[in-house]
């Protein structure tokens, strides 16, 4: 619940200084977990875990729409995308470099036993469980098919 207080008060702060970048991004994830909050079948908290994974996603489609916008020769939206996605990233635990992902996975690997390609489910499940957070899915699932192959 920590990180729910968090957003709300920097809500408030990016309000009263009027900052229509960061407010735009913080109002984007109190709409995301209040849609979360109140999705059919769900509960009514949410743990600081599942808003991480939220604000991932949200990040993401940012970072999607700015290499569409890009690719349209639209910079300025490509721009307003990017800036918002660099606020929400403010909300997320540090990433990994990809040699410290790389470096977890060859323990996972040693840990599960795997040997070749045919085992990447068994590495993908403990690896995105234990770098949860941590790094990208894309990224552990390139260097699993790379380690395992």
């Amino acid at each position: 619940m920590a990180l729910e207080k968090q957003i709300q008060e920097d809500l408030k702060a990016a309000m009263f200084a009027k900052d229509a970048t960061a407010l735009a991004s913080i109002r984007g994830i109190k709409a995301a977990i209040m849609l979360a909050k109140t999705a059919a079948g769900a509960s009514d908290e949410l743990t600081d875990a599942d808003i991480i994974k939220i604000i991932q996603k949200l990040v993401k489609q940012r970072k999607e729409s700015a290499a569409i916008y890009t690719e349209q020769s639209r910079p300025e939206l490509a721009e307003a995308e990017l800036a918002e996605a660099a606020i929400m990233e403010k909300y997320l635990p540090v990433q990994l470099s990809e040699e410290e992902v790389e470096e977890a996975i060859k323990k996972i690997i040693a840990q599960v036993g795997a040997q070749s390609p045919a085992d990447m489910g068994k590495v993908m499940g403990v690896a995105t469980k234990a770098l949860a957070g941590q790094a990208d899915g894309r990224l552990i699932s390139t260097i699993v098919k790379r380690l395992l192959s």
